[in-house]
């Protein structure tokens, strides 16, 4: 099959960016087997994602398996990381890891750091392990299964988290790449979409470090209803960070110790 063709057959399926996915499946079909090609067009012509067919996604610096047990990282989370890597940390916690892949970029750039990713899949937590291991930083991370705070002990100067933000009812506008192959608590709390934050927010100020930060990924228009819940729960607004596409995409915030 010639690159034109399956541009063409991508193109037909209604994939975006057809040449792109066309051009990423010819060049990793180089050294597989006989056949792969065939198939794995007919997989994403059949909209699942290339990172599936693929089992891996590069982000930051890395290289992450991903399977349909966690959430695809995506290019707007390493604004997260950019963000975290702007202040020193020691010790730091990610709720609701999915591969692993902030907790493990974030490490990989602090050799003296240690961390916590939790997670309540099992089959999630796996996966992270797999990552945490590729990526040489194994032996400084901890991962337990846990519903945010029920099984997290102690403090940590940086806490960050990607938690689920689509409201339910926003779930059928999604791509069928995310909305049919990812996995749904990843997503959405099949509520308002703010469940999480409400969660997070709430324990955070019990498990922060004086002077700690919080760093939460948030969808576009949800930067004043998660500034509010982190009022209630105890902590210090500092700042919406924007991606690279100029939408809101990080929220900061830090234990109100730091200003006393």
């Amino acid at each position: 099959m010639t690159r034109d063709e399956l541009t063409a057959l991508l193109g037909r399926a209604g994939v975006p960016e057809p040449g792109r996915d066309a051009r990423r499946l010819i060049e990793a079909a180089r050294g597989r087997p006989e056949g792969w090609l065939a198939e794995a067009a007919a997989r994403r012509a059949a909209r699942e994602p290339v990172s599936h067919i693929l089992g891996y996604r590069d982000f930051w610096k890395h290289r992450f398996a991903v399977t349909p047990d966690v959430l695809d990282p995506r290019p707007e989370t390493e604004a997260l990381v950019e963000i975290a890597l702007a202040a020193p940390f020691s010790k730091v916690l990610d709720l609701g890891t999915g591969s692993g892949a902030i907790v493990i970029s974030l490490l990989a750039e602090r050799p003296g750091a240690t961390g916590v990713g939790t997670d309540i899949s099992p089959r999630a937590v796996l996966v992270a392990g797999r990552n945490a291991v590729a990526a040489g930083v194994a032996d400084r991370l901890i991962m337990p299964l846990s519903d945010w705070w029920e099984d997290v002990g102690g403090t940590y100067d940086l806490i960050v988290s990607n938690p689920p933000y689509i409201a339910g009812d926003e779930m059928a506008g999604l791509s069928p790449e995310v909305r049919e192959h990812e996995p749904r608590m990843a997503l959405t709390d099949d509520g308002d979409g703010l469940s999480a934050y409400r969660a997070i927010t709430a324990g955070a100020a019990r498990h922060l470090a004086p002077g700690g930060r919080l760093l939460l990924e948030i969808g576009p228009t949800q930067a004043r209803a998660v500034t509010a819940l982190l009022d209630r729960g105890g902590l210090e607004f500092v700042a919406v960070h924007p991606d690279l596409d100029g939408r809101d995409r990080v929220l900061e915030a830090r234990h109100p110790a730091q200003s006393r």
